[in-house]
């Protein structure tokens, strides 16, 4: 599947409301509302992954190469997955959000 194709619109499952593709060249794998995500990949744009459980955000990561990370885990069969955070777009990750998660982590 083409990175072209990969980068479409979608309903998020976890939330239900509208996302729409990037415009900045990369593309979106998880709700820049909820952050949630859904198990599609098992090798990144595959989208070969059979389970199709939806990945909870569960974790906030920072690395000097790739910037922010959302640290998912699949609600079906606990498979972890790390996606950078997205906030130069036109619909940028909810901060509030991301908070939310570190803030979690840190009373853990």
């Amino acid at each position: 599947m083409s990175r072209k194709n990969e980068n479409t619109s979608f309903l998020c499952a976890h939330c239900g409301k509208s996302v729409t593709a990037l415009t900045n060249g990369s593309y979106r794998n998880h709700c820049p509302h909820c952050l949630y995500s859904l198990h599609v990949d098992n090798i990144p744009g595959d989208r070969q992954s059979r389970c199709r459980g939806i990945m909870k955000p569960v974790d906030v990561r920072f690395s000097g190469k790739k910037g922010y990370q959302i640290v998912h885990r699949c609600e079906t069969c606990s498979t972890e997955k790390v996606n950078r955070a997205a906030f130069d777009t036109d619909l940028p990750d909810d901060l509030n959000e991301i908070i939310k998660i570190m803030t979690r982590r840190l009373h853990l």
